[in-house]
């Protein structure tokens, strides 16, 4: 597992985190060859259906080879017994939708970036209690930047990156980084279900391309 300040002044210097999850890993790996393509160096495979593991392992593999200046990651990682398995398989981050104390020591324990998920000031404070150097604020949807705002304040010096809700258009991008937000959490908005089933991979590097060039401006 790569360190974690090194991680973490990677993603936020890219300042957007893609992510996504699709049973096809040649898909997957056609779609992890585009975003490193388009400048994407640090992105998050989520553990979504009973195929995303066997899929890491190869993509990951694929990224060794082809790709070591890049950071590959997991999500949705909610148990321990996740945490020691994608870990052990070389994922360089760890990203979950809510806080395990158990999750955040395996991480942590090996250096790595743990990136929980909260919703709530009292789970922001937990998950610093277990050393989140990072905290994803999720649903961002539901959140809102006004959230980050209210919350930057009590937690002075906090990482913040929402999750679920970003949208691919400078107005959206710069009410979040506005608010206090150090990168932006890039799912479906970004690695839709069209681009995935239809392999629509020159739309997105486009899209990848100005995603990027829009967190430049926006910040």
């Amino acid at each position: 597992m790569k360190d974690k300040q090194t991680v973490l002044d990677a993603l936020v210097k890219q300042g957007m985190l893609p992510l996504f999850f699709y049973e096809d890993v040649e898909v997957s790996l056609q779609v992890v060859r585009t975003l490193y393509r388009a400048g994407v160096r640090v992105m998050e495979y989520t553990n979504r259906a009973k195929e995303a593991f066997e899929n890491f392992k190869i993509l990951k593999a694929a990224v060794d080879k082809e790709m070591p200046d890049f950071y590959f990651g997991a999500g949705t990682i909610k148990t321990k017994e996740d945490a020691i398995r994608y870990t052990e398989a070389g994922a360089d981050l760890i990203v979950a939708p809510t806080i395990n104390p158990e999750v955040g020591k395996v991480v942590n324990d090996l250096g790595g970036l743990w990136i929980p998920g909260c919703m709530t000031p009292t789970e922001i404070h937990l998950a610093q209690e277990n050393g989140a150097a990072l905290i994803k604020i999720f649903p961002a949807n539901v959140l809102g930047p006004g959230f980050v705002s209210a919350v930057s304040d009590v937690f002075r010096g906090q990482l913040f990156m929402p999750t679920g809700g970003v949208d691919l258009n400078q107005e959206n991008m710069s009410g979040w980084f506005k608010a206090g937000v150090c990168a932006l959490g890039m799912g479906s908005k970004l690695i839709s279900k069209q681009v995935l089933q239809n392999k629509l991979y020159d739309q997105l590097y486009a899209d990848t391309v100005k995603a990027l060039e829009l967190v430049k401006i926006s910040r």
